[in-house]
């Protein structure tokens, strides 16, 4: 049991389980805030077009229970309320605005993230690694880059002139 816990806290302590431990807390965070955004900014503008209603209360009636008049049903809460069945329509359209949003920004950056990636592997391609062979002109063997004498075939090799 004691090995079992060892590989657990090991596992548990590793780089990228904390990593994703943060990356869980922030979307959390992050995902209240979009929300916030949904609830409190967008869906009150949605509603003043929908004739100022608030957009995320808006139902239909599927069923009201016996000896319980529909026009007692002015609001989500008072269908709730008398156990009215209702198809939340407002709710569903604001959790897919709110999808739609924080799907539109994690896309962004992510391929923000992927294009500062590769700038660096681009900048790393365009250094130009240095040689650190040569060919011998006798033997035509691939020999050291400072040699002065090829290993195969003995031959002096004469100093290259820089240009």
């Amino acid at each position: 049991m004691k090995k079992f816990f060892k590989e657990f806290k090991e596992f548990a302590m590793r780089g990228n389980v904390m990593d994703l431990a943060v990356g869980v807390i922030i979307g959390g965070a992050f995902g209240a805030i979009v929300t916030s955004f949904i609830n409190d900014m967008v869906m009150p503008l949605i509603g003043l077009l929908t004739g100022g209603a608030n957009f995320q209360d808006q139902f239909v009636i599927l069923k009201c229970p016996e000896g319980v008049d529909r026009a007692l049903v002015t609001s989500l809460d008072a269908a709730k309320e008398l156990g009215v069945a209702t198809l939340n329509y407002g709710a569903f359209i604001t959790a897919i605005i709110n999808f739609l949003i924080m799907a539109l920004v994690i896309f962004v950056m992510v391929k923000s993230i992927n294009k500062l990636s590769t700038v660096g592997k681009k900048k790393e391609e365009e250094k130009e690694e240095e040689p650190t062979t040569k060919e011998c002109p006798f033997c035509k063997s691939e020999i050291a880059i400072g040699a002065t004498r090829c290993p195969h075939c003995t031959s002096e090799i004469p100093e290259e002139k820089a240009e």
